[in-house]
């Protein structure tokens, strides 16, 4: 999303609640991008700094990934064990 700064002044607990629902803010002045508001956690994975678990989980790291993606697998039927031997 995107703010014009006056509009992000007004609204900022908006700005603030999309940033930590993993939706980076784009704030503009004139036109011109000069800040990105953040979730912290994600912030934090970007500086390389060590997160928890649970915040690296909330900043969704699957994001870019496909999950509808094509996944070839083996078609053959398992093989047979006998586990009674």
């Amino acid at each position: 999303m995107r703010w014009q700064m006056q509009e992000a002044k007004q609204r900022f607990s908006e700005v603030l609640r999309a940033a930590e629902a993993g939706e980076p803010q784009i704030v503009t002045k004139h036109g011109t991008e000069v800040a990105v508001v953040i979730d912290i956690a994600e912030y934090r994975r970007l500086r390389g700094e060590q997160v928890g678990l649970m915040e690296y989980l909330r900043v969704d790291p699957l994001g870019d990934v496909d999950l509808d993606a094509e996944i070839d697998r083996r078609r053959e039927q398992p093989r047979d064990i006998d586990l009674a031997g």
